[in-house]
């Protein structure tokens, strides 16, 4: 009988099936759909080593899974295939919600998907079979997709009571550890806004649900606000669209440099890391560096923030050095709702006061003009119009409503008032407007349409984000193809050139708040990728030497210690 395995060899042999896993997990997420990116971002990878990875896929594939985990099930229904990768896109828009999901939330999501997809097709009987969406199966999925945040047992976890206690005591000690004061401290938070949506009720809504194709109503955008504790500075909001450049831009010439918001788009709509860390950098950090210059105050601030995936933990990194007064704090999970203030009426009030606005305005063009509501809502009520409306809301948000949205967090920093009545009775004035045009809308309607913004998307609306997303990871893998024609000392000499140029800008240039302005932008759109591309570059090479060499001793056979009897 041979010698026995030492300790050593056994934990390189489990090292080594935890790596295949892990690889095969990778590889799996982005035949999912998943992008190469954000597959990165998740592990903690260079988006290269992922490319590697991706590169070597069927030696991956090919080699034993760890013991205890299910095999590659080569002949999976095609149906339980899209299931899962509908699946993986809702609980992304879940998390990203700040919401977190249990299995069996994501059970009955999937036996739902399924039960959909069934109906869909073409020549179905009238008895579909039945998914079970088991506990092996979730088992299998979870271990295919590798989700993290999910409650294993009972119903997705409400609000954490003692969890915000304790960071409401930690935050406070922070507070008063530093020194921040109200002006000084900061939260941001997103959220989604149908932006044609009409109360259900309404004859427009009503007549646009037995259209076939597009609904307008079902337009989403992405908007995300912030604001100080003391409520006497809002942030420009950043605004996230599905279109780039919409047609109504050009009728309109528009200037998006000139917007009230912050305008960025992606197919999905999101707000993504990229997005978020660029909003930070043009407008938050120089508006809130402005702002306490102006105000004589300690070049010094806290923004406070959930742990939505688009909130890197790391921002502190990405930062301008300009602006690395700015410190970050994160909500703990399942905390959201009872500390976060913008999640304190803040945008709720904000959603009664656009869709007051969306009243006003027919209200105005069918009594002042001969357009018809049903023609102002098809013809002229485009995206420009919507901007227009989202700034006169957010400027409706007054700072006492933005200061007491702090009282539960930080009660000590929330001004005496006479009086803690509503501010304004906006869903009598929104009912009270829809009556005059003959709609029939109640105080019901009202609230059910701002809460509907936060609607979870349909299992059609899935299917079309899943196709938009793989569309997006077709054109980010030509965008990465074209980043491995340059060369590392290439990206060096030129990083170093922009940083020369920079300085001299910045030095000599007659009017150098331009100057400064126009080269932190330009840094921050275009050679922060390069810069990026740079460490990644630098990073890969440990990666890809651990790679070619697992590569090798596994083609090879192992030539060290004696074979065993």
């Amino acid at each position: 009988m041979g010698p026995k395995k030492t300790a050593a060899a056994v934990a390189g042999k489990r090292k080594k099936e935890k790596v295949t896993l892990e690889m095969k997990e990778i590889i799996r997420k982005h035949d999912g759909g998943m992008r190469v990116t954000d597959i990165a971002r998740e592990y903690g990878r260079n988006p290269s080593t992922i490319g590697t990875i991706l590169k070597m896929r069927e030696k991956i594939l090919a080699t034993d899974s760890a013991k205890g985990v299910t095999r590659i099930v080569k002949n999976r229904p095609a149906v339980l295939e899209e299931v899962e990768k509908l699946l993986l896109i809702w609980i992304e828009e879940k998390q990203r919600a700040g919401d977190t999901v249990s299995e069996a939330v994501i059970c009955e999501k999937a036996k739902a998907l399924h039960a959909d997809l069934i109906r869909e097709q073409p020549g179905t009987s009238a008895e579909p079979e039945v998914f079970k969406a088991s506990r092996g199966w979730f088992d299998r999925f979870k271990t295919r997709s590798g989700i993290h945040s999910v409650v294993r047992h009972g119903e997705a976890a409400s609000s954490d009571v003692p969890a915000a206690e304790d960071f409401a005591a930690e935050f406070l000690e922070l507070v008063k550890t530093e020194g921040y004061v109200p002006q000084q401290v900061f939260n941001c938070d997103e959220t989604g806004l149908f932006w044609k949506r009409m109360p259900k009720r309404t004859f427009i809504t009503q007549e646009e649900s037995r259209l076939p194709g597009h609904k307008p109503m079902k337009d989403r955008l992405t908007l995300l606000f912030c604001a100080n504790a003391s409520g006497d500075l809002k942030i420009k909001p950043l605004l996230v669209y599905h279109s780039e450049n919409p047609r109504a831009f050009k009728r309109h010439k528009i200037d998006k440099e000139r917007l009230s918001v912050m305008w960025r788009s992606n197919s999905k709509a999101w707000v993504t890391r990229v997005l978020f860390v660029d909003w930070v950098n043009l407008a938050f950090g120089p508006a809130v560096k402005q702002y306490l210059l102006d105000n004589d105050l300690p070049l010094k601030a806290l923004l406070l923030m959930d742990n939505a995936p688009a909130h890197p933990k790391g921002l502190e990194v990405d930062l301008l050095e300009e602006f690395s007064f700015i410190n970050i704090m994160f909500l703990p999970p399942n905390t959201t709702p009872l500390l976060q203030p913008m999640d304190q009426q803040v945008i709720a009030n904000f959603k009664k006061l656009y869709t007051k606005e969306l009243f006003r305005r027919c209200f105005e063009v069918t009594d002042c003009t001969t357009i018809t509501l049903r023609e102002f809502w098809k013809d002229h009520f485009d995206i420009v119009t919507c901007l227009k409306m989202v700034n006169t809301a957010w400027k409706g948000i007054s700072q006492r409503n933005l200061n007491c949205a702090w009282r539960n967090l930080w009660p000590d920093c929330v001004a005496p008032s006479d009086s803690d009545a509503p501010e304004s009775t906006v869903v009598q004035d929104i009912v009270a407007l829809g009556r005059t045009m003959g709609l029939e809308v109640t105080e019901e309607d009202v609230c059910e349409l701002v809460e509907g913004h936060d609607d979870e998307l349909t299992t059609v609306e899935l299917v079309e984000l899943q196709a938009e997303a793989a569309q997006e990871q077709a054109s980010l893998e030509e965008e990465e193809a074209t980043e491995e024609r340059l060369s590392s000392e290439r990206l060096r000499d030129i990083c170093q050139k922009w940083k020369e140029v920079q300085t001299f800008a910045d030095l000599h240039h007659h009017e150098k708040h331009v100057a400064h302005d126009a080269g932190n932008f330009y840094d921050t759109r275009v050679m922060s990728s390069f810069r990026e591309l740079l460490k990644r570059r630098i990073k890969q090479q440990t990666m890809d030497r651990f790679l070619t060499k697992k590569q090798r001793v596994e083609e090879e056979p192992s030539s060290s210690g004696p074979p065993e009897s």
